[in-house]
């Protein structure tokens, strides 16, 4: 950043002192700090990041998948063998008859165990493609408005910071008013391996297809595998290998474009985060963008 704005980042824990529950994790808070420089008076400001949620059964079923796909094989074979020794033993007469109750009974059980050892080798036939988190080709980037006040920063950063701990973010641009005003992260290089990362045209992007369609629908846009998406072209600011993209508009004055490493990768409650961070940030920066600020390092 420029002389005149010297910001200091750093990560505090607060580790509450307990006998009760020795084993509680600290909390952790990001806190930005202004200097003296800026201000006779310093001022300190901060955030609990959100702590991602989890889904222990998708994630037993996802690390046991050898045992999940064949259980309905399992299953169904157990209860069509189930239902014939029960027919056996029971002294009916082998002949399924209409008029009882117990063969009516028994023909809807075996219906009920073929369709699961149908859905079993359904599930052993189909091999899902194996997804890996990709490393971004790029440089990293970290160019931030200077002409914001603190506490602007402070919510840019705290996003960026988020975002890239919680989710599989590697890259955020936020334009707003024209300006770009955030690009953390991977970046794409302007010339192969000569670090310089390639900076946002704010006037070519918003005259692309891509952001007029976010902002003019006003909602959400997931790009859960980029390389399908022909707008790609519209992001030449991004790694090369971005993953997934999402589009979160700010009003509509603005736009928040974040690149993941996975394809698919973001969640439906990562989704919904992000609309809520999305209101918040057009909230405090109409606040103090009101006029065009340039980009610094």
């Amino acid at each position: 950043m420029e002389a005149g704005t010297a910001l200091r980042l750093h990560f505090t824990l607060h580790t509450p002192i307990s006998q009760s529950n020795p084993t509680s994790k600290p909390k952790t808070a990001f806190t930005l700090s202004s200097s003296p420089s800026r201000s006779h008076s310093s001022t300190v400001h901060s955030f609990l990041r959100p702590k991602p949620k989890r889904d222990f059964l998708a994630d037993w079923a996802s690390q046991n998948d050898d045992v999940v796909r064949p259980l309905p094989i399992y299953v169904g074979t157990t209860s069509l063998f189930a239902v014939l020794f029960n027919r056996a033993v029971s002294g009916i007469a082998p002949v399924a008859d209409a008029g009882s109750s117990q063969s009516r009974a028994d023909l809807l059980t075996l219906g009920l165990a073929v369709t699961n050892i149908l859905a079993g080798l359904v599930w052993l036939s189909i091999k899902p493609k194996s997804i890996a988190v990709v490393n971004p080709q790029g440089a990293e980037c970290k160019k931030l408005c200077a002409a914001l006040p603190d506490v602007a920063l402070t919510e840019l950063l705290w996003v960026w910071e988020s975002l890239s701990d919680v989710t599989c973010c590697r890259s955020l641009v936020i334009v707003y008013e024209s300006s770009c005003v955030l690009q953390f992260g991977f970046a794409a290089e302007s010339l192969p391996g000569n670090g310089e990362v390639v900076s946002v045209d704010t006037d070519k992007l918003m005259q692309g297809s891509v952001y007029q369609g976010v902002v003019k629908s006003g909602t959400q846009s997931y790009l859960a595998n980029l390389s399908l998406y022909p707008g790609k072209s519209e992001l030449p600011f991004l790694p090369s290998n971005t993953q997934a993209v999402i589009l979160q508009p700010l009003g509509d004055k603005g736009i928040v474009i974040i690149g993941g490493d996975t394809i698919r990768g973001f969640t439906t409650s990562d989704q919904a985060w992000i609309t809520y961070i999305g209101e918040k940030l057009d909230s405090t920066l109409a606040k103090y963008v009101k006029t065009h600020p340039s980009l610094v390092t």
